[in-house]
């Protein structure tokens, strides 16, 4: 007869083969400029580029997770970690992570979703880019023509060289950097939003804000428009001297501040405004706050 502690100790050790992930390792074609749609539920998906007509899948499938997907055509290929149906695509308390490593060719477009995975991609150059996270953070370095990322409480630490982006948090912080040159709309509930073109001249940047703070360093392009919108959270807006734009700006109880310009408060009752030409005047700034303090600074 087999001790009880001795059969515990052998159950166990015939269990922990099951509970061992899976490892992944499959390629498939793809046209360059084709297109790859990344699911995982929690865990970490990582994409990097290579320049060949294919993609490669490494990592490891969770235990649990019933299995790894690899479908579709040369134009547009599907991969995602299948959870059992019972458990649907919001649950996964009994399955362990799974890590998604892909390689793909480096004008190729993405279209990733998550719900607790951590995202980070580099190099990619293709006509879109787009994430959808929940909790998981992003961090995204590449070129693509067009990128939109939304997260609900995942932070996102963006380096972009593209001409739109698009960026919605909910409670995640959001950093955004690179040469922004194009349109950017930015809008987040409580976490703070940070955005750096690094010298390019933005055509168009509009920003919107509940709680979080929102410090912008931008160019202006020609003809440009910057708006700038905020419950209770404070913007600050860093632009060059040689700025040339209409700047305007309404607070109903914040303090309001911009290089050159005077305030102005009513006599009676609330609220402050200010209305002030920096060069020829020719972009246009558009800054609204409730109680947010905003600031306009020359540097």
């Amino acid at each position: 007869m087999i001790p009880r502690l001795s059969l515990f100790a052998l159950l166990a050790a015939l269990a922990q083969p099951a509970l061992a992930g899976t490892p992944i390792d499959q390629t498939r074609p793809l046209d360059p400029r084709g297109t790859v749609e990344i699911g995982n539920l929690k865990g970490r998906i990582e994409v990097r580029v290579w320049d060949r007509a294919e993609v490669h899948v490494g990592g490891t499938l969770g235990a649990g997770v019933e299995k790894l997907v690899v479908e579709g055509t040369r134009d547009r290929l599907v991969v995602r970690a299948q959870y059992p149906k019972r458990m649907g695509w919001g649950s996964g308390s009994r399955t362990e992570p799974t890590t998604l490593l892909l390689k793909v060719p480096t004008l190729a477009s993405l279209e990733i979703e998550s719900v607790a995975a951590d995202v980070d991609v580099s190099g990619t150059a293709g006509r879109a880019l787009q994430v959808e996270n929940v909790s998981g953070d992003v961090s995204i370095a590449g070129a693509p023509r067009k990128a939109q990322i939304e997260s609900v409480s995942g932070d996102l630490t963006l380096t972009l060289n593209s001409d739109e982006v698009q960026v919605e948090s909910v409670s995640g912080d959001i950093r955004l950097r690179g040469r922004l040159d194009g349109e950017i709309r930015a809008e987040t509930v409580s976490g703070n939003l940070a955005v750096d073109s690094r010298g390019e001249r933005v055509r168009r940047i509009s920003t919107a804000t509940v709680s979080g703070d929102v410090r912008m360093k931008v160019a202006l392009a020609p003809g440009g428009v910057i708006r700038a919108e905020s419950v209770s959270g404070d913007l600050t807006l860093v632009l060059p001297r040689s700025l040339s734009a209409r700047a305007t700006g309404e607070s109903f109880s914040g303090t309001l501040r911009a290089a050159g310009a005077g305030v102005e408060k009513p006599k009676y009752g609330p609220g402050s405004s200010f209305s002030h030409r920096y060069g020829d005047g020719d972009g246009e700034i558009r800054i609204e706050t409730f109680s947010g303090d905003a600031e306009l600074i020359l540097e």
